[in-house]
């Protein structure tokens, strides 16, 4: 399906943002307690910690993960990007078929 791969980096987005909001709201935290408290199981908590900490948004500590400076930024950017993609899925709706 063409949509398919849309999808799942839609789904990966989701959950990077659900982790990262999380660790803003309460870090510092560990995979553990992010699991317990987000539903995600722990290894897709793993995941998404390793792609935030590269992107510089988390740092890790002894405590568990905590949200870097750029973090606000990079999340309130993020909500701007998102507002454009919804923009672009009500065009690609408003084509239509038949």
């Amino acid at each position: 399906m063409l949509t398919g791969r849309v999808q799942h980096e839609l789904e990966l987005l989701k959950r990077h943002m659900i982790i990262l909001k999380k660790v803003m709201d309460s870090g510092p935290i560990g995979i553990m307690k992010l699991s317990l408290e987000t539903g995600i199981p722990d290894h897709l908590v793993r995941y998404s910690l390793r792609v935030l900490e590269q992107q510089r948004l988390i740092s890790p500590s002894t405590q568990g993960a905590v949200a870097t400076k750029s973090a606000e930024a990079a999340y309130a950017e993020f909500m701007a990007e998102l507002e454009k993609i919804s923009e672009m899925t009500e065009d690609i709706k408003r084509i239509g078929f038949g």
